[in-house]
């Protein structure tokens, strides 16, 4: 499997001149393209740290994370920018969708930043809004949709910008049992059909049952790392 994501020797230290935090301590690790992989552990072991760095929303105090090869903890800000619009998606537990726009508009909107042709976006926004099952929500703004298609919203736009991969942090934890089983079923799907590559942070047994891949973190460390696919 082709290596996507690689960290070497990753630290994320705080409060390093007094009393240290080391919430993500010494990582190294790699994921593949295409995988459906579940980030686990006890609140504070460093689940949304890690993911926070992956995505380079976050800067190590050292250690290196390379996506597709570049060194996204190295980049500066423009650049940092630059290559998260184009290489990855980010769901996030609150949803966090533009409350003036409709669900076209905030599927697309970083579509618009991509600079692509108002056809290619129309075509891509209304071909994910008919994936995740909300083709006739387009028109509606957030306060209008539910708490699950609010979710499935943020997951197309996640996708709009065609992302290397989705970063989802706690994707499910907002949503009931019926809406995180819908959503996990359209992700395992784009996982399945389209070769998109997930990592979760998860506290949410639902979204372990369903992933190929668990690693497990405890104080910043893997303690961990088990292939559900080979058993």
């Amino acid at each position: 499997m082709e290596t996507v994501i690689s960290t070497k020797n990753l630290f994320r230290t705080y409060n390093p001149d007094t009393i240290p935090v080391h919430a993500v301590n010494d990582v190294s690790i790699t994921f593949g393209r295409g995988e459906f992989t579940a980030i686990v552990g006890p609140s504070g072991s460093g689940k949304t740290t890690l993911l926070n760095l992956i995505g380079g929303l976050d800067t190590p105090t050292s250690g290196s994370v390379e996506v597709n090869g570049t060194d996204v903890s190295h980049l500066k800000a423009n650049k940092l920018i630059d290559f998260r619009l184009h290489n990855i998606g980010f769901v996030f537990q609150s949803y966090n969708l533009i409350p003036v726009l409709t669900a076209f508009e905030n599927t697309g909107f970083i579509m618009l930043l991509q600079k692509a042709s108002k056809e290619e976006r129309e075509k891509r926004v209304m071909d994910l809004l008919e994936q995740v099952g909300l083709g006739d929500k387009a028109g509606s703004r957030p306060r209008e949709l539910s708490g699950g298609q609010q979710q499935r919203v943020a997951v197309a736009r996640a996708l709009a910008s065609r992302p290397q991969f989705v970063l989802a942090d706690e994707p499910t934890a907002n949503l009931d049992s019926v809406a995180a089983s819908n959503l996990l079923d359209i992700m395992e799907k784009l996982n399945r059909e389209e070769h998109v590559t997930f990592l979760f942070s998860t506290h949410d047994q639902r979204v372990i049952d369903r992933a190929y891949r668990v690693v497990t973190l405890e104080d910043g460390k893997v303690i961990r790392d088990e292939n559900k696919r080979n058993g």
